[in-house]
């Protein structure tokens, strides 16, 4: 197990770039296509210092490309393994959010469904007493 500690700290170091949702919305904004720091504030909302400071994060981690157009740096996120755990969590999360918002429902739908009945029926058990 000893051996595999530089293997787990990498690895920790490197999810821990998913940890800030903040800097899930910077992925977001340059996972397909190269974009300014001033294009990523406007796509994610987030102050200049904040864009700059996570985009830099990602590109000293090396898992985003920065390259150089006149006067700006354009960023995009060149380790396709970040961007698939990326879109596979939020895929799987999201479905798993549905379902559970849909058996939600249906619970809320038969409580519904049951207290109308009680309801409705409570006259008649009254009424036999």
């Amino acid at each position: 197990m000893q051996e595999l500690e530089p293997v787990f700290d990498k690895v920790a170091r490197y999810f821990s770039l998913l940890s800030d949702a903040s800097r899930l919305k910077v992925i977001h904004a340059v996972c397909s296509t190269e974009q300014s720091v001033t294009d990523v504030m406007t796509a994610t909302g987030l102050s200049q210092s904040a864009v700059s400071r996570h985009l830099t994060n990602l590109h000293l981690s090396g898992v985003a490309s920065r390259r150089k157009a006149g006067a700006q740096a354009l960023y995009v996120i060149s380790d396709a393994t970040l961007t698939e755990i990326c879109r596979t969590a939020c895929v799987s999360l999201m479905a798993r959010e549905s379902d559970e918002l849909t058996v939600a429902s249906a619970l809320r739908e038969s409580a519904a469904q049951f207290m109308a009945r009680t309801e409705s029926s409570a006259p008649t058990q009254a009424a036999q007493r």
